[in-house]
Protein backbone atom coordinates (compact mmCIF):
# COMPACT_ATOMS: atom_id res chain seq x y z
CA UNK A 1 0.00 0.00 0.00
CA UNK A 2 1.82 3.18 -1.20
CA UNK A 3 1.64 6.76 1.11
CA UNK A 4 -1.22 8.16 -1.08
CA UNK A 5 -3.54 6.47 1.26
CA UNK A 6 -2.14 6.48 4.64
CA UNK A 7 -2.43 9.99 4.80
CA UNK A 8 -6.00 10.30 3.97
CA UNK A 9 -8.27 11.93 6.57
CA UNK A 10 -11.88 11.01 6.27
CA UNK A 11 -14.29 13.62 5.90
CA UNK A 12 -15.88 14.69 9.29
CA UNK A 13 -19.98 13.68 9.28
CA UNK A 14 -22.12 17.09 9.72
CA UNK A 15 -24.78 16.21 11.76
CA UNK A 16 -27.89 18.55 11.07
CA UNK A 17 -31.88 18.16 11.20
CA UNK A 18 -32.24 17.35 7.53
CA UNK A 19 -35.65 15.90 6.26
CA UNK A 20 -34.37 12.45 6.42
CA UNK A 21 -32.22 12.82 9.78
CA UNK A 22 -34.73 11.13 12.03
CA UNK A 23 -34.60 7.77 10.54
CA UNK A 24 -32.59 4.53 11.48
CA UNK A 25 -33.50 1.80 9.22
CA UNK A 26 -36.47 0.16 7.54
CA UNK A 27 -38.29 -0.48 10.73
CA UNK A 28 -38.21 -4.10 10.75
CA UNK A 29 -39.17 -6.72 13.38
CA UNK A 30 -37.09 -9.84 14.59
CA UNK A 31 -38.40 -11.54 11.82
CA UNK A 32 -37.85 -8.87 8.88
CA UNK A 33 -41.33 -7.46 8.55
CA UNK A 34 -41.83 -3.82 8.38
CA UNK A 35 -43.31 -2.29 11.71
CA UNK A 36 -46.29 0.52 10.79
CA UNK A 37 -44.34 3.06 13.02
CA UNK A 38 -40.64 2.36 13.45
CA UNK A 39 -37.29 4.05 12.64
CA UNK A 40 -38.89 7.28 11.86
CA UNK A 41 -40.42 5.42 8.70
CA UNK A 42 -44.19 5.51 8.73
CA UNK A 43 -46.22 3.32 6.18
CA UNK A 44 -45.54 2.23 2.77
CA UNK A 45 -45.54 -1.85 4.27
CA UNK A 46 -45.19 -2.79 0.57
CA UNK A 47 -42.56 -1.11 -0.03
CA UNK A 48 -40.19 -1.58 2.96
CA UNK A 49 -40.93 -5.29 2.62
CA UNK A 50 -39.51 -4.96 -0.66
CA UNK A 51 -36.57 -2.78 0.27
CA UNK A 52 -35.82 -5.33 2.98
CA UNK A 53 -35.33 -8.15 0.39
CA UNK A 54 -33.18 -5.78 -1.80
CA UNK A 55 -30.90 -5.34 1.63
CA UNK A 56 -30.96 -9.14 1.96
CA UNK A 57 -29.98 -9.52 -1.31
CA UNK A 58 -27.08 -6.67 -0.73
CA UNK A 59 -25.71 -8.61 2.30
CA UNK A 60 -25.41 -11.83 0.66
CA UNK A 61 -23.91 -10.31 -2.19
CA UNK A 62 -25.76 -11.14 -4.94
CA UNK A 63 -27.32 -8.06 -6.21
CA UNK A 64 -24.37 -7.18 -8.91
CA UNK A 65 -25.51 -5.70 -12.42
CA UNK A 66 -29.06 -4.69 -10.71
CA UNK A 67 -30.43 -1.33 -9.55
CA UNK A 68 -33.90 -0.30 -8.26
CA UNK A 69 -35.93 2.40 -9.20
CA UNK A 70 -39.02 3.89 -6.75
CA UNK A 71 -41.67 5.00 -8.55
CA UNK A 72 -44.94 6.95 -6.81
CA UNK A 73 -46.25 10.58 -7.13
CA UNK A 74 -44.35 13.03 -5.31
CA UNK A 75 -44.01 13.16 -2.14
CA UNK A 76 -44.56 9.16 -1.28
CA UNK A 77 -41.19 9.34 0.88
CA UNK A 78 -38.91 7.62 -2.10
CA UNK A 79 -35.86 9.48 -1.05
CA UNK A 80 -37.13 8.69 2.85
CA UNK A 81 -36.78 5.04 1.94
CA UNK A 82 -33.93 4.70 -0.01
CA UNK A 83 -32.33 6.52 3.16
CA UNK A 84 -33.71 3.76 5.28
CA UNK A 85 -31.58 1.10 3.01
CA UNK A 86 -28.59 2.78 3.52
CA UNK A 87 -28.80 3.01 7.61
CA UNK A 88 -30.34 -0.91 6.99
CA UNK A 89 -26.84 -1.67 5.72
CA UNK A 90 -25.28 -0.22 8.35
CA UNK A 91 -23.66 3.31 10.05
CA UNK A 92 -20.68 3.49 8.06
CA UNK A 93 -22.77 2.91 4.66
CA UNK A 94 -22.22 5.99 2.35
CA UNK A 95 -25.18 7.54 1.06
CA UNK A 96 -24.79 10.49 -1.86
CA UNK A 97 -27.83 11.91 -3.63
CA UNK A 98 -28.01 13.19 -6.78
CA UNK A 99 -30.45 15.38 -8.46
CA UNK A 100 -30.19 14.17 -12.05
CA UNK A 101 -29.90 17.60 -13.54
CA UNK A 102 -26.58 18.15 -11.34
CA UNK A 103 -24.90 15.84 -13.95
CA UNK A 104 -25.18 18.77 -16.57
CA UNK A 105 -22.07 20.44 -15.23
CA UNK A 106 -20.44 23.20 -17.30
CA UNK A 107 -17.34 22.38 -15.08
CA UNK A 108 -16.68 18.64 -15.90
CA UNK A 109 -18.77 16.20 -18.31
CA UNK A 110 -21.63 14.01 -17.71
CA UNK A 111 -19.84 10.86 -17.53
CA UNK A 112 -16.86 12.42 -14.96
CA UNK A 113 -19.81 13.72 -12.24
CA UNK A 114 -21.78 10.18 -12.47
CA UNK A 115 -18.59 8.36 -11.32
CA UNK A 116 -17.52 11.24 -8.77
CA UNK A 117 -21.05 10.22 -7.52
CA UNK A 118 -20.38 6.72 -7.75
CA UNK A 119 -16.56 6.95 -5.90
CA UNK A 120 -18.39 8.38 -2.95
CA UNK A 121 -21.23 6.19 -2.52
CA UNK A 122 -18.04 3.12 -2.10
CA UNK A 123 -16.66 2.79 0.79
CA UNK A 124 -13.58 1.18 2.37
CA UNK A 125 -12.69 0.41 6.26
CA UNK A 126 -9.23 0.00 6.03
CA UNK A 127 -7.16 -1.31 9.42
CA UNK A 128 -3.92 -1.04 10.26
CA UNK A 129 -1.55 -1.57 13.00
CA UNK A 130 0.64 1.75 13.73
CA UNK A 131 3.13 2.70 16.29
CA UNK A 132 1.97 5.43 18.07
CA UNK A 133 2.81 7.23 21.45
CA UNK A 134 -0.70 7.67 23.45
CA UNK A 135 -1.02 8.95 26.74
CA UNK A 136 -2.16 12.04 28.59
CA UNK A 137 -0.42 15.55 28.33
CA UNK A 138 1.25 15.55 31.95
CA UNK A 139 3.93 18.52 30.83
CA UNK A 140 3.90 20.68 27.67
CA UNK A 141 6.40 23.04 26.83
CA UNK A 142 6.78 25.46 23.39
CA UNK A 143 9.77 26.84 22.27
CA UNK A 144 9.53 29.78 19.95
CA UNK A 145 12.43 31.37 17.08
CA UNK A 146 12.80 34.14 15.25
CA UNK A 147 10.76 34.16 11.95
CA UNK A 148 13.44 33.94 8.90
CA UNK A 149 11.58 36.73 7.18
CA UNK A 150 10.78 38.95 9.85
CA UNK A 151 13.03 39.32 13.06
CA UNK A 152 9.64 40.76 14.90
CA UNK A 153 8.16 37.81 14.38
CA UNK A 154 8.61 34.56 16.48
CA UNK A 155 7.03 31.48 15.20
CA UNK A 156 7.04 27.81 17.07
CA UNK A 157 10.19 26.05 16.56
CA UNK A 158 10.00 22.98 18.80
CA UNK A 159 8.05 21.54 21.86
CA UNK A 160 8.71 19.13 24.79
CA UNK A 161 5.48 17.08 25.69
CA UNK A 162 5.16 14.54 28.39
CA UNK A 163 3.01 11.68 28.26
CA UNK A 164 1.89 9.85 30.69
CA UNK A 165 -0.13 6.37 31.49
CA UNK A 166 -1.02 3.98 34.47
CA UNK A 167 2.16 1.83 33.78
CA UNK A 168 4.58 4.52 32.21
CA UNK A 169 5.74 8.02 31.49
CA UNK A 170 7.85 9.58 28.44
CA UNK A 171 8.95 12.78 27.82
CA UNK A 172 9.10 13.68 23.44
CA UNK A 173 10.95 16.28 21.74
CA UNK A 174 9.06 17.07 18.65
CA UNK A 175 9.94 19.32 15.76
CA UNK A 176 7.89 22.13 14.11
CA UNK A 177 5.28 20.40 12.68
CA UNK A 178 4.13 18.50 15.45
CA UNK A 179 4.18 21.48 17.47
CA UNK A 180 1.93 23.38 14.89
CA UNK A 181 -0.49 20.59 14.98
CA UNK A 182 -0.38 21.04 18.89
CA UNK A 183 -0.86 24.21 18.85
CA UNK A 184 -3.71 24.31 16.19
CA UNK A 185 -5.33 21.47 18.04
CA UNK A 186 -5.10 23.46 21.52
CA UNK A 187 -3.55 20.64 23.67
CA UNK A 188 -2.67 21.16 27.24
CA UNK A 189 -2.11 19.60 30.28
CA UNK A 190 -5.13 16.76 30.54
CA UNK A 191 -5.70 15.85 27.35
CA UNK A 192 -5.36 12.61 26.00
CA UNK A 193 -3.50 12.27 22.66
CA UNK A 194 -1.95 9.83 20.09
CA UNK A 195 1.20 10.82 17.88
CA UNK A 196 1.51 8.57 14.63
CA UNK A 197 5.14 7.55 14.64
CA UNK A 198 4.97 7.25 11.23
CA UNK A 199 3.70 10.27 9.76
CA UNK A 200 3.76 12.29 12.97
CA UNK A 201 -0.13 13.20 13.03
CA UNK A 202 -1.57 14.31 16.43
CA UNK A 203 -5.14 13.18 17.42
CA UNK A 204 -6.87 14.35 20.13
CA UNK A 205 -8.88 11.94 21.96
CA UNK A 206 -10.41 13.20 24.63
CA UNK A 207 -9.50 14.59 28.49
CA UNK A 208 -8.10 12.64 31.56
CA UNK A 209 -9.22 13.50 35.05
CA UNK A 210 -6.39 13.96 38.57
CA UNK A 211 -3.40 15.20 35.67
CA UNK A 212 -1.62 18.34 38.21
CA UNK A 213 -1.74 21.72 37.00
CA UNK A 214 -4.65 20.71 34.28
CA UNK A 215 -8.03 22.69 34.30
CA UNK A 216 -11.33 21.12 34.17
CA UNK A 217 -14.56 22.66 33.62
CA UNK A 218 -18.04 21.92 34.53
CA UNK A 219 -19.39 21.75 30.88
CA UNK A 220 -16.56 20.33 28.09
CA UNK A 221 -16.55 19.55 24.45
CA UNK A 222 -14.41 16.78 24.95
CA UNK A 223 -15.31 13.35 26.81
CA UNK A 224 -13.65 13.80 30.16
CA UNK A 225 -12.42 9.95 31.42
CA UNK A 226 -11.73 9.33 34.94
CA UNK A 227 -8.89 7.52 35.02
CA UNK A 228 -5.49 7.26 32.15
CA UNK A 229 -4.93 4.02 29.94
CA UNK A 230 -3.20 1.62 30.81
CA UNK A 231 0.09 0.10 29.13
CA UNK A 232 3.16 1.48 27.42
CA UNK A 233 3.57 4.78 26.00
CA UNK A 234 5.17 3.75 22.75
CA UNK A 235 2.96 0.71 21.80
CA UNK A 236 1.51 -0.38 18.62
CA UNK A 237 -2.57 0.39 18.09
CA UNK A 238 -4.96 -1.15 15.65
CA UNK A 239 -6.50 1.55 13.74
CA UNK A 240 -9.40 1.56 11.99
CA UNK A 241 -10.88 4.09 9.06
CA UNK A 242 -13.28 4.65 7.00
CA UNK A 243 -12.47 6.47 3.11
CA UNK A 244 -14.67 6.46 0.09
CA UNK A 245 -13.36 5.77 -3.42
CA UNK A 246 -13.82 9.37 -4.37
CA UNK A 247 -11.25 10.21 -1.22
CA UNK A 248 -8.62 8.23 -2.28
CA UNK A 249 -8.74 9.79 -6.03
CA UNK A 250 -8.42 13.05 -4.73
CA UNK A 251 -5.75 12.30 -2.43
CA UNK A 252 -3.44 10.24 -4.86
CA UNK A 253 -4.53 13.15 -7.66
CA UNK A 254 -3.58 16.34 -5.21
CA UNK A 255 0.14 14.47 -5.04
CA UNK A 256 0.51 14.33 -9.17
CA UNK A 257 -1.53 17.73 -8.77
CA UNK A 258 1.34 19.43 -6.74
CA UNK A 259 4.11 18.65 -9.50
CA UNK A 260 2.24 19.23 -12.25
CA UNK A 261 1.23 22.59 -10.62
CA UNK A 262 4.82 23.57 -9.24
CA UNK A 263 6.06 22.88 -13.29
CA UNK A 264 3.52 26.00 -14.43
CA UNK A 265 0.82 23.27 -16.18
CA UNK A 266 -2.60 23.97 -15.75
CA UNK A 267 -4.52 21.56 -13.96
CA UNK A 268 -7.03 19.29 -15.35
CA UNK A 269 -10.82 19.52 -13.87
CA UNK A 270 -11.32 15.85 -14.17
CA UNK A 271 -9.62 13.06 -12.48
CA UNK A 272 -7.61 10.69 -14.65
CA UNK A 273 -8.79 7.16 -15.27
CA UNK A 274 -4.83 6.13 -14.63
CA UNK A 275 -5.67 7.43 -10.87
CA UNK A 276 -8.74 5.82 -10.48
CA UNK A 277 -6.98 2.17 -11.79
CA UNK A 278 -4.05 2.78 -9.37
CA UNK A 279 -6.59 3.39 -6.16
CA UNK A 280 -8.55 0.61 -7.14
CA UNK A 281 -5.46 -1.87 -7.69
CA UNK A 282 -4.30 -0.40 -3.85
CA UNK A 283 -7.99 -1.27 -2.33
CA UNK A 284 -7.44 -4.86 -4.19
CA UNK A 285 -4.58 -5.20 -2.09
CA UNK A 286 -5.39 -3.83 0.97
CA UNK A 287 -9.02 -6.27 0.94
CA UNK A 288 -6.22 -9.44 -0.20
CA UNK A 289 -4.16 -8.96 2.73
CA UNK A 290 -7.13 -8.80 5.03
CA UNK A 291 -6.49 -4.75 6.14
CA UNK A 292 -9.64 -3.49 3.98
CA UNK A 293 -12.97 -4.20 3.90
CA UNK A 294 -15.61 -2.87 1.26
CA UNK A 295 -18.55 -1.00 2.01
CA UNK A 296 -20.64 -0.52 -0.61
CA UNK A 297 -22.62 2.84 -0.17
CA UNK A 298 -25.83 3.86 -1.87
CA UNK A 299 -25.86 6.31 -4.69
CA UNK A 300 -29.47 7.75 -5.04
CA UNK A 301 -30.30 9.56 -8.28
CA UNK A 302 -33.98 11.45 -7.75
CA UNK A 303 -35.52 12.50 -10.92
CA UNK A 304 -33.75 9.86 -13.14
CA UNK A 305 -36.15 10.66 -16.20
CA UNK A 306 -33.69 13.84 -16.74
CA UNK A 307 -31.43 11.58 -17.70
CA UNK A 308 -29.84 10.87 -21.41
CA UNK A 309 -29.06 7.50 -23.19
CA UNK A 310 -25.68 8.32 -22.51
CA UNK A 311 -26.08 8.36 -18.78
CA UNK A 312 -27.88 5.53 -18.92
CA UNK A 313 -25.49 3.46 -20.74
CA UNK A 314 -22.58 4.45 -18.28
CA UNK A 315 -24.73 3.73 -15.33
CA UNK A 316 -25.15 0.20 -17.31
CA UNK A 317 -21.52 -0.07 -17.22
CA UNK A 318 -21.35 0.64 -13.37
CA UNK A 319 -23.78 -2.02 -12.04
CA UNK A 320 -21.86 -4.37 -14.10
CA UNK A 321 -17.93 -3.44 -12.61
CA UNK A 322 -16.13 -5.02 -10.22
CA UNK A 323 -16.10 -1.67 -7.57
CA UNK A 324 -20.25 -0.42 -7.90
CA UNK A 325 -22.52 0.91 -4.91
CA UNK A 326 -26.16 0.05 -4.46
CA UNK A 327 -28.07 2.10 -7.35
CA UNK A 328 -31.27 3.71 -6.43
CA UNK A 329 -33.35 5.88 -8.72
CA UNK A 330 -36.53 7.50 -8.08
CA UNK A 331 -38.89 8.66 -10.88
CA UNK A 332 -42.79 10.68 -10.54
CA UNK A 333 -43.57 10.29 -14.47
CA UNK A 334 -45.39 7.55 -15.89
CA UNK A 335 -45.29 7.19 -19.82
CA UNK A 336 -42.81 10.16 -21.16
CA UNK A 337 -40.21 10.59 -23.29
CA UNK A 338 -36.51 9.48 -22.83
CA UNK A 339 -34.35 12.87 -22.17
CA UNK A 340 -33.14 14.49 -25.34
CA UNK A 341 -35.25 12.09 -27.79
CA UNK A 342 -38.77 11.66 -29.20
CA UNK A 343 -38.83 7.92 -27.52
CA UNK A 344 -41.60 7.04 -25.28
CA UNK A 345 -40.75 4.45 -22.34
CA UNK A 346 -42.06 3.87 -19.21
CA UNK A 347 -40.99 6.71 -16.37
CA UNK A 348 -38.94 7.80 -19.41
CA UNK A 349 -36.53 4.95 -18.69
CA UNK A 350 -35.08 3.17 -21.69
CA UNK A 351 -35.99 -0.38 -21.53
CA UNK A 352 -32.78 -2.34 -21.33
CA UNK A 353 -31.88 0.03 -18.06
CA UNK A 354 -35.65 -1.18 -16.79
CA UNK A 355 -34.91 -4.56 -17.42
CA UNK A 356 -32.16 -4.45 -15.00
CA UNK A 357 -34.13 -2.92 -12.48
CA UNK A 358 -36.46 -3.69 -9.74
CA UNK A 359 -39.27 -1.56 -9.36
CA UNK A 360 -40.63 -0.76 -6.13
CA UNK A 361 -44.52 1.13 -6.50
CA UNK A 362 -44.79 3.95 -3.93
CA UNK A 363 -48.46 4.50 -3.12
CA UNK A 364 -50.02 7.43 -1.28
CA UNK A 365 -49.85 8.18 2.07
CA UNK A 366 -53.54 7.82 3.98
CA UNK A 367 -54.24 10.16 6.41
CA UNK A 368 -53.48 8.60 9.63
CA UNK A 369 -49.99 8.12 7.89
CA UNK A 370 -49.75 12.02 6.91
CA UNK A 371 -50.57 12.95 10.66
CA UNK A 372 -47.99 10.58 12.11
CA UNK A 373 -45.30 11.70 9.48
CA UNK A 374 -46.08 15.50 10.41
CA UNK A 375 -45.90 14.20 14.63
CA UNK A 376 -42.46 12.88 14.05
CA UNK A 377 -41.34 15.85 12.30
CA UNK A 378 -42.39 18.09 14.32
CA UNK A 379 -40.35 16.79 17.24
CA UNK A 380 -37.56 16.35 15.32
CA UNK A 381 -37.42 20.11 14.64
CA UNK A 382 -38.87 20.59 18.38
CA UNK A 383 -41.47 22.58 17.23
CA UNK A 384 -44.77 21.96 19.71
CA UNK A 385 -48.27 21.50 18.05
CA UNK A 386 -51.60 21.30 20.32
CA UNK A 387 -53.72 18.02 19.12
CA UNK A 388 -56.05 21.22 16.46
CA UNK A 389 -52.36 22.24 15.22
CA UNK A 390 -51.13 18.79 14.41
CA UNK A 391 -55.19 18.11 12.50
CA UNK A 392 -54.57 21.28 10.48
CA UNK A 393 -51.23 20.44 9.24
CA UNK A 394 -53.01 16.85 8.40
CA UNK A 395 -55.39 18.34 6.61
CA UNK A 396 -53.13 20.85 4.56
CA UNK A 397 -50.80 17.28 4.00
CA UNK A 398 -53.81 15.25 2.82
CA UNK A 399 -56.10 18.64 0.66
CA UNK A 400 -52.36 19.45 -1.14
CA UNK A 401 -49.15 17.71 -0.10
CA UNK A 402 -47.13 16.31 2.58
CA UNK A 403 -44.13 18.44 1.52
CA UNK A 404 -46.72 21.45 2.21
CA UNK A 405 -47.65 20.33 5.40
CA UNK A 406 -44.12 19.80 6.78
CA UNK A 407 -42.83 22.99 4.78
CA UNK A 408 -44.32 25.08 7.30
CA UNK A 409 -43.95 23.58 10.21
CA UNK A 410 -41.06 26.18 11.37
CA UNK A 411 -42.75 29.12 9.70
CA UNK A 412 -45.82 28.24 11.66
CA UNK A 413 -43.60 28.10 15.29
CA UNK A 414 -41.98 31.80 14.41
CA UNK A 415 -45.62 33.11 14.06
CA UNK A 416 -46.36 31.65 17.16
CA UNK A 417 -43.43 32.65 18.79
CA UNK A 418 -43.73 36.10 17.81
CA UNK A 419 -47.43 36.07 19.85
CA UNK A 420 -45.78 34.71 22.79
CA UNK A 421 -46.35 31.31 23.04
CA UNK A 422 -43.63 28.45 22.48
CA UNK A 423 -46.61 25.89 21.33
CA UNK A 424 -47.87 26.31 17.58
CA UNK A 425 -51.73 26.43 17.36
CA UNK A 426 -54.16 25.58 14.72
CA UNK A 427 -54.58 29.49 14.04
CA UNK A 428 -51.16 29.62 13.44
CA UNK A 429 -51.16 27.11 10.71
CA UNK A 430 -53.87 28.62 8.92
CA UNK A 431 -52.61 31.78 9.40
CA UNK A 432 -49.06 31.07 7.58
CA UNK A 433 -50.68 28.84 4.96
CA UNK A 434 -52.18 31.94 4.04
CA UNK A 435 -49.17 33.54 3.49
CA UNK A 436 -47.12 30.31 1.67
CA UNK A 437 -49.35 28.53 -0.74
CA UNK A 438 -48.77 25.21 -2.10
CA UNK A 439 -48.53 23.86 -5.68
CA UNK A 440 -52.46 23.84 -6.40
CA UNK A 441 -53.33 27.60 -5.04
CA UNK A 442 -50.45 28.52 -7.28
CA UNK A 443 -51.69 27.68 -10.45
CA UNK A 444 -54.81 29.15 -9.41
CA UNK A 445 -52.86 32.75 -8.89
CA UNK A 446 -51.52 32.07 -12.49
CA UNK A 447 -54.73 31.76 -14.25
CA UNK A 448 -56.42 34.40 -12.31
CA UNK A 449 -53.43 37.23 -13.20
CA UNK A 450 -52.55 34.86 -16.46
CA UNK A 451 -52.74 38.48 -18.95
CA UNK A 452 -50.71 40.18 -16.33
CA UNK A 453 -48.05 37.71 -15.84
CA UNK A 454 -45.03 37.30 -18.72
CA UNK A 455 -45.16 34.51 -20.54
Amino acid sequence: MGAQIREIKPAKRVVEVGLHSHIRGLGLDEKGDPITVADGLVGQIEARRSAAVVVGLVKQGKFQGKGVLLVGPPGTGKTALAYAMARELGEDTPFVTLHASEVYSLEAKKTEVLMRAVRKAIGIRIRETRRVYEGAIKEIKIAYGKHPFNPYLKIPKESKITLETKDDNLTLTVGEEITSQLLKLGIKRGDLIWIDAETGVVHKVGRVKGIEKAKYYDVDVWEVSEELPGGSVKKEKEITRVFTFNDLDVAVASQRISLIGFLGVELEREIDEEIRRTVNLQVKKLIDEGRGELIPGVLFIDDVHMLDLECYAFLSKIMESEFAPIIIMATNRGITKIYGTDIESPHGVPLDILDRLLIIPMRPYTREEIREIVKIRSEEEEVALTSDALEALTDLGVRYSLRYAIQILRPASIVASKKGRSEVKAEDVEEVSKLFIDTRRSIEFIREFEEKLLK
